[in-house]
């Protein structure tokens, strides 16, 4: 599945669950998850790849300052991926 269906899938999940979605074309910052979200007061980050994709450190490091500052991020690949990351 390409990424691009990935992503596809993963925002209509998080708008069925009734969060706030926006997937990310241009940062003004590099390194920025491709999917950006909000579902219940949670700032989430998912940063999307296909089964062999690899994210670059510049990625890990975006997620990792999300998570300092108090939301969630990961690397997902998946709808079952994001389910993790949300925890819910």
């Amino acid at each position: 599945m390409k990424e691009q269906e990935i992503q596809s899938k993963i925002i209509k999940y998080i708008q069925a669950k009734g969060g706030y979605v926006v997937k990310i074309v241009t940062a003004s910052k590099a390194g920025v998850p491709d999917i950006l979200a909000c579902i219940e007061g949670v700032f989430y980050g998912f940063e999307v790849k296909t089964e062999t994709g690899r994210p670059s450190p510049l990625q890990l490091e975006n997620i990792a300052m999300i998570k300092n500052a108090g939301g969630k991020s990961g690397i997902v690949r998946s709808v079952s991926d994001v389910v993790k990351v949300l925890d819910l």
